[in-house]
């Protein structure tokens, strides 16, 4: 039997009700005390992403041992370890929170961990694989940027330009995206040596994230110098977008499907000895490994 691995304290002050409805309402095939503590983990990482992400990570990492069948605690491990830098991880939960999910909502990220583990072209296949239509229009967006980065990893900026070319790129309004695609548009053409473009939407970045600060209270605003008029409310769009509920897979179907992906992913690689190395626990994952066994058992109970 393996030794449990300790679990980061949780203040006091850190209740299940600091975590997202959304994201508590996925944790409902726990146990009740079980889920109590997942959802202080991931209220924790919530808490700690920005200011101290290796912390939140441990946080992620312990909600997964408690829950590994739960999405929304595949997705944050996923997110967490993006921010660590360990591309890798982030990767293979990604993989697995839409395995989980059936989302597409964290393909922008999916595609920017390829170009973190230095596979450019893996990541622009990734993105052509998903319906673009069918993504809501923040994860449109945050694909088309991370489309972009992985053509100029390839070097090739004009194709990095047109990848920005997407209906949402309108200078004369601002929605949460807009600072982000306009920035990315101007340091493209920056690139391309379009100095004089490069400045304008350099200025269009600067002009919506100041009218964007109202704390989030505004889906679509028009952006013009010194004038803003508020259109719609935000929180309607957004509770819109709510993630999908967990799926109640067999811990140990999903841990097959996982092998059986990155084996097909190996194969298509090119290294069939990667495969059958698939199949087997990753003894450096920090007890995501162990969630089929006796991890899980105890997340049950």
């Amino acid at each position: 039997m393996r030794e449990r691995i300790p679990e980061p304290p949780l203040p006091d002050e850190i209740t299940a009700r600091d975590l997202h409805p959304a994201a508590r309402n996925e944790l409902k095939t726990l146990s009740k005390e079980n889920a109590e503590q997942v959802a202080r983990h991931l209220a924790m990482v919530a808490r700690l992403v920005d200011e101290d992400p290796a912390r939140a990570h441990e946080h992620a990492l312990a909600a997964s041992r408690r829950a590994g069948r739960v999405a929304v605690v595949r997705e944050t491990l996923a997110i967490t370890a993006y921010g660590i830098g360990d591309f890798a991880l982030a990767l293979r939960e990604l993989r697995t929170y839409r395995r989980i999910s059936g989302n597409d909502d964290q393909i922008a990220l999916i595609v920017d961990s390829e170009r973190g583990v230095g596979r450019p072209d893996r990541a622009l296949e990734e993105g052509r694989a998903v319906d673009r239509a069918s993504l809501a229009p923040a994860v449109r967006v945050a694909l088309a940027i991370a489309m972009s980065g992985a053509r100029l990893d390839r070097g090739e900026t004009e194709l990095a330009l047109g990848e920005l070319e997407i209906p949402e790129l309108d200078p004369n309004r601002a929605f949460e995206w807009s600072p982000a695609l306009f920035a990315a548009r101007a340091a493209v053409l920056e690139d391309l040596g379009r100095t004089d473009e490069a400045e304008f939407w350099t200025h269009r970045a600067e002009v919506a994230a100041s009218a964007l600060g109202h704390d989030g209270e505004y889906d679509e605003i028009i952006v013009e110098d010194g004038l803003v008029d508020d259109i719609e409310d935000f929180d309607d769009h957004q509770a819109a977008d709510e993630p999908a509920q967990a799926s109640d897979q067999d811990a140990d179907e999903i841990d097959a499907t996982e092998a059986e992906a990155e084996a097909d992913e190996a194969l298509e690689a090119g290294a069939p000895e990667a495969a059958a190395a698939s199949s087997e626990p990753d003894a450096s994952d920090e007890g995501v490994a162990q969630e089929g066994e006796s991890d899980d058992a105890e997340s049950d109970r």
